[in-house]
Formats: structure tokens, sequence, C-alpha cells
């Protein structure tokens, strides 16, 4: 090997020595950066918001009081003692009317996180497939805003709300 030849390799390795002592440097510093711990709370407030808001626009007729459990499991605070109040009445209509629903959110994102709190808002929109009776089935589009809270069960529903679709050109 000539004298330039060793002087290249050397460069390189030492080239290749400062890249990983920095890249350890900065995985140290975000190791213990607040950030990650805020990103994974922001994560499992949205993915348990995208499941709790579905399960709010999902009954299956054949099965209302397990359907109205389910709704209750997915919510706390003002909404949870709402639907607790009126699930004689919820259970009855929905069982007259005999329309089973499902919901699936196709998007999601939070508006809101205070980690501190526990408290989160989100707004989804949620394509709800509907048979009737008669066994006809249709598919909505709706868009939710949900208020959330950190329970120790875990992110449920304190609110959901829809909101209103604007015209075009309006």
């Amino acid at each position: 090997m000539n004298r330039r030849t060793r002087m290249m390799c050397g460069a390189a390795v030492l080239v290749a020595v400062l890249f990983c002592g920095f890249s350890g440097w900065v995985y140290g510093q975000a190791h213990d950066d607040g950030s990650l711990a805020y990103s994974a709370s922001r994560d499992r407030a949205l993915t348990a918001g995208r499941e709790r808001v579905a399960q709010l626009n999902t009954l299956d007729v054949r099965h209302t009081d397990a359907g109205l459990k389910q709704w209750l499991d997915a919510s706390t605070g003002v909404l949870h003692d709402k639907l607790a109040a009126t699930r004689t009445t919820d259970r009855t209509t929905l069982t007259d009317a005999g329309t089973s629903a499902r919901g699936t959110v196709t998007d999601a994102a939070l508006t809101a996180l205070d980690d501190r709190a526990g408290t989160a808002s989100l707004i989804a929109t949620v394509d709800v497939a509907i048979t009737a009776k008669g066994g006809t089935a249709t598919t909505d589009r709706k868009r939710f805003a949900a208020s959330l809270a950190r329970t120790p069960d875990g992110w449920k529903v304190t609110a959901l709300t829809a909101v209103p679709v604007g015209k075009e050109g309006a």
C-alpha cells in the first residue's frame, strides 16, 4: 500500500468513528428526551380514540345488550352517565328499529393533548355501514369531534359530537 492509500483508509476510519460517536450521542440525548414520552402518549390516545369512536358507532341489533355495554365501556364522564341513564329506552328503540350499524374510522387525528391533565381532543371520519331490518345495507360517511379522558382503563370518550359537513361553494 502506498502512502496515499494508507492516508485515505485512515481518514475513512476516522470519519466512521466520528459518525458512530455522534450517532451514539444523539441517541443518548433522544433516549432521555421528554418528547418521546409525549409522542408515545399521543399515539396511545389516538389509537384508543379511534377504537372508542368506532365502538360508539357500532351496534348489532341481534346483540343489543352487548352493544350497549360496549358503548358504556367506550365512554366515561357525562357521556357514560347519559348512556347509562337512557340504556333501557335505547334498548327498546334500537330493538324496535331492527337496524344494525358498524362504524369504521377511516381517518383520525388528535387536535389537542394535555398529557398532565389526561385529556385530549380528536377529530375522526367514520364510515357507518347501516343494515336495515329488511337487510338493505347503506354506508354513511360521518365526521365527529370527540373529547377523551385518560382513565385507569385507558383513554375513553367523554363527549362525541357530529361535525356538519359544509356544502360545496358555501
